[in-house]
């Protein structure tokens, strides 16, 4: 018997989580398919013949990149699914289609050489350009590229993962498309050389809840094809030839979040009270009516903000009256006996839409989006308060405007709303007159007026992502300045407060809707500021339910007193931690 085995040293390399979880399997290396276009010159009589080739393939790509975010909308989220909307500006900008037929006839060069010639440029430019708006198109554009070139071809679209085996995918980048398209019953997670947790692939990692890793420089020239490899989510951790003693301590550590999910699951029924009997509403997001099973599955109480983009996803006609009635109805029927807080079309920003005529903008975030559109688009919006109204005779029904950073907003969006009523009065079409109007908190404007706001509305429901964003001026996309995008700030924090108390003076409550919501390290936080109701990520309920149970609302009280005197986020947040950790730290650790 031969007993000159040898054994692989065990390696430790480290990059950024961006998706918990832990994953054991053989690697899979995935390399960039750019194809090897040659220039081949074409005769003026074929000119004709490579136009219409590039149409019929940018045509084929639009269909091709509509599937996948169709897929996406319906399997993890209207919001995700609006991720494509950039890759389908590409295959529609004029500018680049444009230079490319341009370029057709000066050179007389195969339109697949021209294209990927013209698209090279493209990236160069953006990317010597000092703007991380711009320069993050560069991966929209060279994903659009080589599915355009692929069809230019007549090859198949591009697959990420064509293996037929269980395995973790490590690449230098993945794509939103590649991310979208991977088979979660045969991926277990994936590791990429560059990336950032903000990155678009990296919340989609997420929503697919696949463990994931980004921002580990040189690993593909560390790891081989069918490597025993280990990816630690949790602390971005990659381990090849993981030791016995290993894969037995992840062993034990993957059975103690298994028990922690068991026992999350055994606390659905129950209140989400805190431990000295302060109530604390805990409803879900919703993006899409597929999610809907998951408020009684998960034990929320209602829906605390219904997001109405995915019913304008995929289609050249935004929905009629009737089919927006449908779907706020059947939400309404499925929160009974809890309410439902449907948002009026948010669009604009970072969410575009094929749907709605939206003029390009230098700086959407600061353009006509959201309630602004609305009040620009008084058709549009009319045809959906009016679908609200109806499905409110159900009861449970209150609507919310995002964006408003005035009085005078919401004084114009109350007297349309007062004008659909008056519509459907005269129609004899059953509606509430009553339903309860609300606005989202999301501007600093809004904050330092918020006590005018509040003796013309019934809520107020904080949201946190661009209240963060405008406050900080910060772009929480851009890898250089995401570090300043802190919801512990003490700015975040004195505004929040300063919601509350505006709120309180005029019998208003106030609810937090964004992603802080969802952060169980930071409940302590919003309990002590005196949040009453808190909407979170549907699936993250149960942690935060279990959170708010397990924390006494007078000491949060006692340590928001005490962080209010910081000028440190990081020490906020260290402190909002610690609490956090002594009360509930099988689910932080």
């Amino acid at each position: 018997m031969n007993a000159d085995v040898t054994v692989k040293p065990e390696k430790r390399f480290t990059g950024i989580p961006v998706a918990q979880g832990i994953a054991h399997c053989a690697a899979f290396i995935q390399y960039t398919q750019d194809e090897e276009i040659i220039a081949r010159q074409i005769s003026a009589e074929e000119l004709h013949e490579e136009v219409a080739r590039f149409e019929t393939a940018l045509v084929s790509t639009r269909i091709e990149l509509l599937e996948i975010q169709r897929q996406i909308a319906s399997a993890i989220g209207s919001k995700d699914a609006s991720i494509f909307d950039a890759h389908l500006l590409v295959v529609e900008d004029g500018t680049l289609i444009d230079e490319v037929l341009r370029r057709l006839e000066r050179d007389k060069n195969n339109i697949e050489y021209v294209f990927q010639e013209v698209a090279r440029k493209y990236c160069q430019t953006l990317e010597s350009i000092d703007d991380p708006y711009l320069r993050e198109r560069v991966g929209d554009i060279e994903d659009v590229t080589r599915r355009v070139i692929r069809n230019l071809l007549g090859k198949a679209p591009l697959n990420p993962a064509a293996h037929d085996q269980p395995h973790i995918i490590v690449a230098h980048n993945l794509t939103p498309s590649d991310t979208a398209q991977l088979d979660r019953k045969l991926v277990m997670g994936f590791v990429t050389e560059v990336g950032s947790k903000t990155s678009h692939t990296a919340i989609m990692a997420r929503s697919l809840e696949i463990p994931a890793i980004v921002g580990m420089q040189g690993i593909c020239q560390e790891i081989q094809l069918g490597d025993d490899i280990l990816i630690d989510g949790y602390n971005g951790l990659l381990i090849l030839n993981p030791t016995h003693e290993t894969l037995a301590e992840y062993g034990r550590l993957e059975q103690a979040k298994e028990a922690v999910t068991e026992r999350l699951h055994l606390i659905r029924e129950t209140a989400s009270t805190t431990s000295d009997g302060r109530h604390i509403i805990l409803s879900a997001n919703i993006d899409l009516p597929e999610e809907l099973d998951d408020i009684a599955e998960n034990g929320a109480e209602g829906i605390g903000l219904f997001r109405t983009e995915f019913l304008y996803l995929n289609r050249v006609q935004p929905p009629d009256e009737e089919e927006q009635f449908s779907h706020y109805r059947r939400a309404a029927e499925r929160s009974l006996p809890h309410s439902v807080i449907i948002r009026t079309l948010d669009i604009g920003g970072d969410k575009t839409n094929l749907s709605l005529e939206s003029s390009q903008e230098d700086n959407p975030f600061l353009g006509c989006r959201a309630i602004r559109f609305c009040l620009e688009h008084v058709d549009i919006f009319k045809t959906q308060l009016r679908a609200i109204l109806r499905a409110a005779v159900i009861g449970n029904v209150r609507i919310m405007y995002p964006m408003i950073s005035g009085i005078e907003e919401l004084r114009r969006a109350n007297a349309i709303l007062e004008e659909c009523k008056s519509e459907l009065s005269g129609a004899g079409v059953p509606f509430n007159p009553q339903v309860e109007v609300g606005i989202m908190v999301e501007t600093p404007s809004a904050v330092m007026v918020a006590d005018h706001l509040a003796r013309e509305v019934k809520f107020f429901s904080i949201g946190t992502n661009d209240l963060i964003q405008y406050a900080v001026a910060v772009d929480r996309l851009n890898d250089r300045i995401a570090h300043l995008y802190n919801p512990t700030h003490p700015a975040i924090l004195r505004m929040i407060k300063l919601t509350v108390d505006a709120g309180r003076a005029h019998g208003v409550w106030t609810g937090v809707c964004g992603e802080m919501a969802s952060d169980i390290v930071l409940t302590p936080l919003l309990i002590g500021l005196g949040v009453e109701e808190l909407s979170a990520t549907s699936t993250l309920v149960p942690r935060v339910k279990k959170a708010v149970q397990s924390l006494n609302a007078s000491k949060c009280e006692s340590l928001v007193a005490r962080v209010l005197e910081m000028d440190d986020a990081s020490q906020i947040l260290i402190a909002s931690t610690a609490m956090a950790r002594e009360q509930y730290a099988d689910l932080i650790d």
